[in-house]
């Protein structure tokens, strides 16, 4: 999402993005992923490390949760990617910079980029002030949101091929959204190809997260709210089941933020950890 008038990436997509970064510049190795692309994207001036929101001790939880999200996500599409799958679809993409990180792999596949117009052209002008364009493979597809444009008609229109499987991932959407939208989603996923797959995160009730992390939710939301992107939806995960089954994706089930914390954290003698809050809807057409 970007503001109109200013044409900058709105706050929840910088933050992300600079999460990323102060990983590498803060967290000892392994790394759980490497990404400093989006932080020259967002270009947040030298002093970014001074936000109160780069706190190292404060926002630890939240930024392993954020990079544990896109190391999942790169598993996911190279799992795929093995499979034969040649379509990678990212909903609301942000400052995503996987094609840029990871070349071998997007060599292998057709990237489609969905977010606000403002979004992708404030994109595409960045990839080509840093020298990195867009390659054919990459399609960055604007879409209106708020004038309900159907993302499934837009991406179709940029090349994507509506017979073939794809991985389709909306990482950090969901709680934006009222629940109608995201069922809309879901219904258009489960019309796409057989053997296409679906991971979708989405943010637990705040009597679901772990006692230590409730006061992190209730600041995260406040200043969701102060920066014009306020909390709409949660979810249980029967809730989000029952939306997906109810959809059409027969094929769905729950994984924890949990499990991911035992994937790429276990064995870390510095402590770091995901915040818990955010699950992942995974399903298959």
């Amino acid at each position: 999402m970007v503001h109109e008038l200013t044409q900058v990436p709105d706050n929840t997509a910088v933050r992300t993005a600079l999460w990323r970064a102060l990983h590498l510049r803060v967290d000892a190795p392994p790394h759980v992923v490497e990404d400093e692309i989006g932080l020259r994207l967002a270009a947040p001036g030298a002093d970014w490390r001074a936000r109160p929101d780069m706190d190292p001790q404060a926002t630890s939880g939240f930024r392993a949760s954020i990079v544990a999200r896109a190391r999942f996500v790169e598993d996911l599409v190279a799992e795929q990617a093995d499979r034969g799958v040649t379509q990678y679809v990212v909903l609301g993409a942000g400052l995503d910079t996987f094609a840029q990180r990871r070349p071998k792999l997007a060599a292998r596949l057709r990237i489609f980029e969905i977010d606000q117009p403002g979004t992708q052209a404030w994109k595409r002008r960045r990839l080509a002030e840093l020298g990195y364009g867009v390659p054919d493979r990459l399609h960055l597809v604007p879409v209106d949101f708020e004038a309900s444009e159907d993302w499934l008609d837009k991406l179709v229109a940029a090349g994507f091929d509506a017979s073939s499987p794809a991985v389709v991932v909306s990482t950090g959407v969901t709680v934006y959204l009222a629940k109608d939208t995201t069922s809309a989603t879901l219904r258009r996923v489960a019309g796409l190809a057989p053997g296409s797959t679906l991971a979708m995160t989405f943010m637990l009730p705040a009597d679901l997260l772990d006692g230590d992390d409730r006061p992190g939710l209730r600041t995260s939301e406040e200043g969701a709210q102060a920066s014009g992107t306020r909390f709409v939806s949660f979810y249980t995960p029967p809730e989000m089941l029952a939306l997906a089954r109810e959809a059409g994706l027969a094929q769905a089930r729950h994984l924890s933020g949990a499990s991911l914390a035992e994937r790429y954290f276990t064995g870390r003698t510095d402590g770091l950890r995901p915040s818990s809050g955010e699950d992942w809807l995974l399903a298959t057409t």
